[in-house]
């Protein structure tokens, strides 16, 4: 069965981004420093185009979510593109061939036509809400996984209404002190979640959690 997933890194102190995020410093301040442990791996590395790279255990963890997933939800922030009504010019932050490889749901208050990249990807923009952006993922998912991308309001959504089915955080070894937290804003009811996975190494520390209904 389709399950809803995110797969997402944060800092010890439950940061996903730095602060003063902008179109050029999309992480924010420190917070590329978060995904370091994924930049040298070579499942990241073909994901992007390029060559060589380590293979070990993050690389595997890499492979294993890259696999399952088959349609992906994002924000528009996540996207890239402020807040109003959208310069069609634009196409987000992640070039000319995005790493996705697959169809892209971007939640945002402003339609737009979809847009078709290099390698696979495609952007779908939903205007209405997050139900429907998860009704189409699952449609295009092609009996794989949806992940959600982010950012961290996106992921909050989706955990508050009782649709994440399962996630995955590593979690990095650093203190960011401020910025963009994950789980914030979840309401007033606690989450229950069980551990199902947990795996260490020398750079990260990889946990996976499946929502308890």
């Amino acid at each position: 069965m389709t399950k809803l997933t995110f797969d997402i890194t944060m800092s010890l102190d439950g940061f996903i981004a730095g602060p003063n995020q902008t179109t050029e410093q999309p992480l924010g301040v420190g917070g590329e420093r978060l995904h370091e442990w994924v930049y040298g791996l070579r499942t990241w590395r073909e994901k992007l185009g390029l060559e060589g790279g380590a293979t070990n255990r993050d690389s595997e963890i890499v492979e294993e979510s890259v696999a399952t997933t088959g349609a992906v939800i994002m924000g528009r922030g996540m996207f890239g593109g402020g807040h109003g009504p959208w310069d069609e010019s634009w196409e987000g932050f992640w070039g000319d061939e995005p790493p996705y490889h697959a169809p892209v749901f971007v939640l945002t208050h402003h339609p737009r036509e979809a847009l078709t990249m290099k390698g696979g990807t495609t952007f779908a923009f939903v205007t209405d809400g997050i139900t429907s952006a998860l009704e189409q993922a699952r449609a295009a998912a092609g009996g794989k996984n949806v992940a959600v991308a982010g950012g961290a309001s996106v992921a909050q959504q989706y955990l508050k209404a009782g649709l994440l089915d399962e996630f995955q955080v590593h979690v990095s070894p650093i203190l960011l002190g401020h910025g963009t937290r994950l789980f914030d804003d979840l309401g007033p009811e606690p989450i229950g979640l069980k551990i199902t996975r947990t795996v260490e190494s020398p750079a990260v520390t990889h946990v996976m959690y499946t929502v308890v209904r």
